[in-house]
């Protein structure tokens, strides 16, 4: 393999146990950071632990800290806290299984690839995968990783097996708190045969790799273009602002649906005859 094996272990299906390998299915993408320099001198700023009052603090003095009201701290040393993990096992028990539509997307974490760990293991495993897939089934159970206790999802995928690690219940927002205040109407046809069309043109296969991040190339651009300066002059780059009006009348939104699809056909409730005649001009009397 490529990469380390994130997890070594078991996944137990009742009486029967399958040898897997767990590996990271994604990796941290282009980024640029930054730190922070004292302008004048030009050298980085460094950061002391200190106490309001008292100043600097040696670090064997520092512990942790819980909340548990305002200016009220629970403290634990490292033992405690290390006392308190979970011990990690080598076993993921396959305790559940659900529809694939059934866990909602904001639970979904972060996916890894499973693979079996050996040719011994290959049989049971594309038994499960083959099972899960003509079920239409996603495996759920709990695993104990690095002194924490994850739910995960396991799903087949192509040749092989995805296990994601999904967020508790505690962990997610309600959408009610967000959406209540949103109106559960109906757009007018006309307008949502113009949105549909619009989407049917846009509509293709996904590909990740037609999609960049135009924020750390233009950041890359702009250090490179700044290090090729010999002063120490500002780069300033125009960048367009979005409008700010706010109209947004139903007759805007058709027609800028319209000049969006393309077409040509005009609004609703409105034809070629609905417009004015013009009045006939009056003759001048002459002085």
């Amino acid at each position: 393999m490529a990469t380390r094996a994130y997890w070594q272990g078991q996944i137990r299906l009742a009486l029967v146990s399958i040898p897997v390998e767990i590996y990271p299915a994604v990796k941290s993408g282009a980024s640029i950071s930054f730190r922070q320099i004292h302008e004048p001198s030009g050298k980085p700023i460094a950061y002391e632990k200190v106490v309001a009052g008292l100043g600097a603090v040696d670090r064997d003095d520092i512990v942790k800290g819980y909340e548990i009201s305002r200016g009220n701290y629970v403290l634990l040393d490292d033992a405690e806290i290390e006392a308190v993990k979970i011990e990690s096992r080598r076993t993921l028990e396959l305790v559940q299984f659900v529809d694939q539509h059934e866990i909602d997307v904001f639970y979904f974490e972060k996916p890894y690839y499973v693979v079996p760990a050996d040719e011994l293991a290959e049989e049971a495993y594309v038994v499960l995968r083959e099972a899960l897939r003509s079920a239409k089934k996603v495996a759920l159970g709990q695993l104990s990783m690095r002194g924490r206790e994850y739910l995960v999802s396991i799903k087949p995928c192509g040749k092989g097996l995805v296990m994601e690690t999904l967020r508790y219940a505690d962990e997610v927002r309600r959408a009610q708190t967000y959406f209540a205040e949103i109106p559960n109407t109906k757009p007018a046809k006309p307008l949502l045969d113009l949105a549909r069309a619009l989407i049917d043109q846009k509509t293709a296969q996904f590909d990740a790799g037609d999609f960049k991040d135009r924020y750390v190339e233009a950041l890359h651009k702009l250090v490179e273009k700044k290090s090729k300066q010999k002063g120490k002059g500002k780069i300033l780059e125009d960048v367009d602002e979005p409008a700010t009006g706010k109209k947004s009348n139903v007759i805007d939104l058709m027609a800028a649906l319209k000049k969006s699809v393309g077409g040509d056909r005009p609004v609703a409730g409105k034809s070629a005859s609905d417009k004015p005649t013009a009045k006939p001009a009056t003759p001048r009397k002459r002085a």
